[in-house]
């Protein structure tokens, strides 16, 4: 699609987040393009890339933010969970220290992000099941008990990777949905503009952006 205003009628920022190696980088471009790269390297900084999808009767744009998990890189990427209104967990099921560390990387989605942020739960490298150290029942379970979404998927094969990004985007536009429904000023809510780093807001009859869940 184009990138003229009709073309959609919500941008939802969501950002990608988990240790360096579980297969982020090679999740997004898999929903994104449909590309897997096997000599993928380790993401600097921040990089995105979007996709426009059907939600109900609405355009959805997803802008999807990759966000590298390496420590020294964390002070760089902190200021992009602002305005995020979706983040998908990643880890690798065949390393259980990916695993053991979701809980920091949950604080530190909420200490910059929305609290109503969708967050869901993502268990990469499923084709390396023989591999596999984190039991599904676990990581499910740990989902339930926080609150999040939860899906197993390969970016390899592309097993779950639709149904992961199309959930939680599905999730977020309820949500806001629901918001617009309960508020009577609707109308008035002041959006992001297209282009992230901008705060100029948008008129939301023309073209909803990024709402604050």
């Amino acid at each position: 699609m184009g990138s003229t205003e009709e073309d959609y009628n919500f941008v939802f920022k969501v950002v990608l987040i988990g240790e360096s190696g579980v297969g982020k980088t090679n999740l997004l471009s898999r929903f994104t393009r449909n590309e897997f790269n096997h000599d993928s390297r380790t993401t600097i900084g921040v990089e995105f890339s979007t996709r426009t999808i059907l939600v109900g009767d609405a355009v959805v744009k997803a802008q999807i933010w990759d966000t590298a998990g390496l420590e020294r890189y964390r002070a760089i990427t902190s200021a992009y969970y602002r305005g995020a209104v979706g983040a998908l967990v990643v880890f690798d099921i065949t390393k259980h220290q990916t695993y053991d560390v979701v809980d920091r990387w949950l604080k530190e989605l909420y200490d910059h992000a929305e609290a109503s942020i969708v967050v869901m739960l993502v268990g990469n490298k499923t084709d390396l099941t023989q591999a596999r150290e984190v039991p599904m029942e676990e990581a499910k379970m740990f989902a339930d008990n926080n609150g999040l979404l939860f899906v197993e998927t390969s970016a390899l094969d592309s097993t779950n990777v639709e149904e992961a990004f199309e959930t939680i985007l599905k999730e977020i536009f309820y949500k806001v949905q629901k918001q617009k429904q309960s508020s009577s000023q609707s109308n008035t809510v002041s959006l992001a503009s297209e282009n992230p780093a901008s705060t100029a807001p948008v008129q939301a009859e023309r073209r909803p952006c990024c709402v604050a869940l």
